[in-house]
């Protein structure tokens, strides 16, 4: 039987200590033994343990089953490690001192699986969130990019991968510091270093020069990084140097390569956004089109119809129907519109569905939204959205529904919060494969009328949904 090259260098040491080596019984069955319990640990840890440490559930249940892995898994290997060192046995002078070094190598071992593992899951759900909160991050940080939020979370998956696989010691530490620094140099081209330069004469060799400064600056800092982390003078100086020409044939280039493609696409943005002027240019024709005014005359007749027969509630809803049509139509196409016409649009629309639900003891719905008493403007519809999707996905007569619209201003900013629980459409719901209601709309919106202006939060679970929005009007 051929032998692979890690079974064969552990067959030469059980020569070397003159021991009779077996295939299956110290190497084979060992191996299989401790990769079987890595994956049931990982698989307890990973979609049991960890998310429920996140969440803050069962917290001791918990680490009790994290101390648990731990300590089974340094055991397994220490009895595994008797079968595939067992060579050991020879080099040592008793059989205790041959054990007492086995389990604790093997123990240290555990322990470092667990802290790869801590790392694998704080790379995990780190970048999770900057990856689905960059338009966010970004707005509040416009030196921040999404390129550059996705440059770091591959650096640490990189990073990752050079300690599980036990890289030379010099390249972890090069990549370490090189790896960040190239992305914060990214971002710096980005929001400074090209702009200015493209007013220049010769722009691309002024950002060059520019660049080459920085990095010369930045010798002594990467200097003294290196420093402490090799405790070398020679290694750190050689990392410092060499961070120059690495960054200078990779991170330059590409940086003013993806600029220049961005500006493209914003120029081709500019173009699509005029043709879509044009386009409600003509919508707006055919709205005109349209005469209200028979709409608005059936929906007083219905209304008068039912204040006749006592239907107060049937009369309300028409009355509130009529307002919110009468918006949708008039308001709705304008650049911006008064806040309180917003927030009376919003009130009205949540009125209309608690007359729908109101005999639903289940249910229950809360709104504590602040009038408006200065006169600010918000564009059209950006509130809205999310109260409608709220209601589409956050209310069942069947099962305890629970929706919490809240909205206030402090000064010049909003801020709006929708909290509401989310249910499983039925199989013969019409809308069952449908998305949320403008959900990708609305922050497509909010990009273009608030860039730098605004925080759009949105947190999805299995049971609940949560929006908040900050918005400086």
């Amino acid at each position: 039987m051929s032998l692979s090259i890690a079974d064969s260098q552990n067959k030469v040491l059980f020569d070397e200590a003159g021991i009779t080596f077996s295939y299956y019984q110290d190497y084979y069955f060992p191996q299989l033994v401790r990769y079987t319990l890595l994956y049931l640990s990982f698989l307890l840890l990973n979609f049991r343990v960890v998310p429920g440490l996140l969440r803050k559930e069962a917290m001791f249940l918990n680490i009790s089953f994290v101390v648990a892995t731990f300590l089974i898994v340094g055991f397994v290997f220490g009895i595994t490690d008797t079968y595939a060192k067992n060579y050991l046995f020879n080099m040592y002078n008793n059989e205790k001192e041959t054990y007492d070094n086995i389990f604790q190598g093997s123990f240290l071992r555990a322990f470092w699986l667990l802290l790869l593992f801590g790392l694998y899951s704080v790379i995990k759900y780190s970048g999770l969130y900057l990856l689905s909160n960059s338009e966010a991050i970004q707005s509040k940080y416009r030196m921040i990019t999404r390129d550059g939020l996705t440059a770091f979370v591959v650096w640490m998956v990189s990073m990752f991968l050079l300690l599980v696989f036990e890289a030379d010691g010099e390249i972890v530490v090069f990549w370490g510091i090189s790896g960040p620094f190239g992305i914060l140099l990214y971002c710096y081209s980005f929001y400074t270093l090209i702009p200015e330069s493209l007013r220049k004469k010769k722009p691309f060799i002024t950002y060059v020069v520019r660049a080459v400064l920085v990095m010369v600056i930045s010798l002594v800092p990467v200097y003294v990084i290196g420093q402490f982390l090799t405790q070398d003078g020679d290694t750190a100086l050689g990392i410092s140097f060499f961070n120059i020409p690495f960054q200078l044939l990779i991170t330059v280039p590409l940086s003013w390569v993806l600029y220049k493609r961005q500006m493209q696409g914003n120029e081709e943005l500019f173009v699509l956004k005029k043709e879509l002027g044009r386009s409600n240019a003509n919508l707006d024709f055919l709205r005109s089109q349209i005469n209200p005014h028979f709409l608005f005359n059936a929906l007083n007749t219905l209304y008068g119809t039912a204040l006749q027969e006592n239907s107060e509630r049937t009369a309300q809803g028409v009355q509130m129907l009529g307002d919110m049509m009468r918006f949708m139509l008039h308001e709705n196409h304008q650049h911006r519109i008064l806040l309180s016409r917003e927030v009376e649009y919003m009130h009205n629309y949540i009125e209309l569905q608690s007359l729908r639900t109101s005999s639903s003891p289940n249910i229950n719905i809360e709104s504590r939204i602040e009038e408006v008493l200065r006169e600010s403007y918000i564009g059209p519809m950006l509130l809205i959205p999310f109260v409608e999707n709220a209601f589409k996905h956050g209310i069942s007569l069947k099962h305890r529904s629970w929706i919490k619209i809240t909205l206030h201003c402090k000064q010049d900013t909003l801020y709006f919060d929708v909290y509401n629980s989310i249910h499983a459409k039925q199989e013969q719901d019409p809308e069952k494969d449908k998305s949320g209601v403008g959900l990708e709309n609305v922050k497509q919106r909010l990009a273009l009328l608030y860039p730098g202006k605004h925080e759009l939060i949105i947190r999805e679970t299995a049971e609940d949904f949560f929006v908040h929005l900050t918005l400086r009007l």
